[in-house]
């Protein structure tokens, strides 16, 4: 069973492009929250990123990744496919 995987993003934030490009690159199903010009929701993204506001924010089963650096982090150290198999 793979893992849920969700972003919270911006339409036009590159960094939110390049994370969505390398999840889509290894074929990880995701949902994308994009939440541009709707504060409430970024509340919602904020609350569960322990105050982060910044776009995007990465969440694999609920808990939050951080953004498009945290996620290639992982992808480099070989982490980020354990953590969404």
């Amino acid at each position: 069973m793979s893992a849920n995987v969700e972003i919270y993003t911006w339409s036009w934030c590159p960094f939110c492009l390049r994370a969505k490009a390398l999840l889509t690159q290894k074929n990880i199903p995701f949902t994308e929250h994009c939440i541009d010009d709707d504060e409430a929701a970024r509340d919602k993204m904020a609350d569960r990123a322990g105050g982060k506001r910044s776009l995007p924010q990465v969440f694999i089963d609920d808990t939050s990744i951080g953004g498009c650096d945290e996620l290639y982090a992982l992808e480099q150290e070989g982490k980020l496919d354990s953590m969404v198999s």
